[in-house]
This record gives structure tokens, C-alpha cells and sequence, in this order.
């Protein structure tokens, strides 16, 4: 049973293209070193190794992530700059004021920059260290100015719940959503540009639901065209 089910699958393996079988991008660890059971993530340390040091404090008040290649705003603290309004008075955000932030910002070339974009959740995620019990703690170690119990918008909608965008809670990597339509005092907007190099993919959403979103932008490592 076991032969007739791998000749196959070899035909399947050969006729596809060499081009599409390229090398699968690695995943980075999540960070965790303790272990708290035989085989857990903390033991077996599966994926590929952060570089050393991970993170560069770049001149122009931006940090680049090594892992993957991704510049962002050194204050992740949503400023006002310029015209634009960041948080006030700790009132956070409406999902379509983060978007619109992000394009103030590139209007008025912050940071000398105008290619900012609201991050998509895979790349939100790409930040959190799940060796630490506050991820917001560990990056102000590695040279970011981030508050520690703050929401972050992504640009990634929600599918079946359109009218809700994926958030990540900064504190504990908690990946959570939210009505795009309101707001508390904790929905924080951290802007971000450049390129993936090796990693995260794209998240699959293809489905535009406002200029600059995610399905717009469609940034990340592209899938394989046989996934």
C-alpha cells in the first residue's frame, strides 16, 4: 500500500518545474530557550537562528530587522508629525485613521521616507520574542522606543469579518481583531517599509478593502506557485 502511494507521488515531484520547486524559506525560532516540557518548542529550538546582533539602529531614526529585512520607525509610540495626528491623550485609532496616518506620514516624507505602510499581521508577528514575557520590553533593549501595553492595527483584514482588521497585542504576541469602525485607548499604529528578504510570506489576502491595506500592498515573501 505504502509502494503504491510514493510511486506516485514521485511522478507527481518530477513533473513539476525546477523553478517552482526552489527552496522552501525557512522560519525563523520564535525565541524561547527555556523548556517546559520534553519535545516543546523551548527544547527542540526548531527554525533557522536569529543573526547576531538581530536588530541596527539605523542614522535616520529607523531600525532594520536582520531576520527579515524589514526597516521601522525607531518610535513606535504613533507621534504626531507635522499634519499628522498621532495619539492623543492615549485615545487610539479607528482602522481607517491608521491607514490615513500612514499616508500623512508619507506626504510629509518622515524620516526622509515616503514608502511607509501599515504593517500586515504577518509582519506585526515577525517582531514578538516568545522568549520574553513582554515583547514591547525586549525591543526597547534593542534600541526601539515602543510602549509596553499597546495594540497594534495591522493592514490584514479579517475574512468572514470584513468589517474587522487583525490587531497584535505588543505585550504577549496575542493576535486578536477588531471592528475597523471603533476604537479604544490602546490601538497604536507603528509604521513600516522596505522588503522582506527571506521572510515572512504574505498572508494570502488578495482582496483590497482600502488604498495602502494589505490586499493592496500584498507585501511579503511570495508562495510558491505549488504551495
Amino acid at each position: 500500500m505504502i509502494r503504491s502511494l510514493i510511486v506516485p507521488l514521485l511522478v507527481v515531484l518530477l513533473a513539476i518545474p525546477c523553478s517552482v520547486m526552489a527552496a522552501p524559506v525557512a522560519v525563523p525560532r520564535t525565541g524561547q530557550t527555556t523548556s517546559y516540557a520534553a519535545g516543546d518548542d523551548g527544547d527542540l529550538k526548531p527554525g533557522a537562528p536569529w543573526p547576531e546582533p538581530r536588530f541596527v539602529v539605523n542614522g535616520d531614526a529607523t531600525v532594520t530587522d536582520l531576520t527579515t529585512g524589514l526597516v521601522w520607525a525607531r518610535n513606535g509610540w504613533t507621534p504626531t508629525v507635522g499634519s499628522c495626528i498621532g495619539i492623543v491623550n492615549d485615545i487610539g485609532k479607528r482602522w481607517a485613521e491608521a491607514l490615513a496616518y500612514v499616508q500623512c506620514l508619507n506626504d510629509n516624507q518622515y524620516l526622509g521616507h515616503d514608502d511607509w505602510r501599515l504593517p500586515n499581521i504577518n509582519e506585526l508577528e515577525s517582531l514578538v520574542n516568545a522568549g520574553n514575557a513582554n515583547s514591547a520590553v525586549w525591543l526597547n533593549s534593542q534600541g526601539f522606543s515602543v510602549p509596553s501595553y499597546k495594540i497594534y492595527w495591522s493592514s490584514t483584514t479579517v475574512q468572514g469579518a470584513v468589517s474587522s482588521a487583525w490587531l497584535l497585542h505588543m505585550t504577549n504576541g496575542y493576535v486578536s481583531y477588531f471592528n475597523k469602525s471603533n476604537t479604544i485607548d490602546d490601538y497604536y499604529v507603528w509604521p513600516v517599509r522596505a522588503g522582506q528578504t527571506t521572510y515572512p510570506h504574505r498572508t494570502g489576502q488578495t482582496v483590497s478593502y482600502a488604498a495602502g491595506d494589505d490586499g493592496a500592498l500584498k507585501r511579503g515573501v511570495p508562495w510558491p506557485a505549488v504551495r
